[in-house]
């Protein structure tokens, strides 16, 4: 959940700035759907990767193992 706003919120703010600094600068740019959906994904799936592999290690070891190193 937290990657996933964090993604929405990432690509909020990169929209607007490159609408602000090409209405300033008078450069073109252009926000596609297929980037906006590729930081999103992106965005997500480092979010599930790196949540869900270390409950997964966790989850594999007995709670002694697990509190032995705390």
């Amino acid at each position: 959940m937290l990657s996933t706003l964090g993604g929405v919120i990432g690509i909020l703010l990169g929209v607007s700035v490159s609408l602000v600094l090409s209405k300033f600068a008078g450069w073109a740019a252009v926000v596609t759907a297929q980037s906006i959906l590729l930081a999103f994904v992106f965005s997500a799936g480092v979010g599930v990767l790196f949540g869900f592999w270390p409950a997964r290690k966790a989850s594999l070891l007995s709670p002694i193992e697990a509190l032995r190193y705390e």
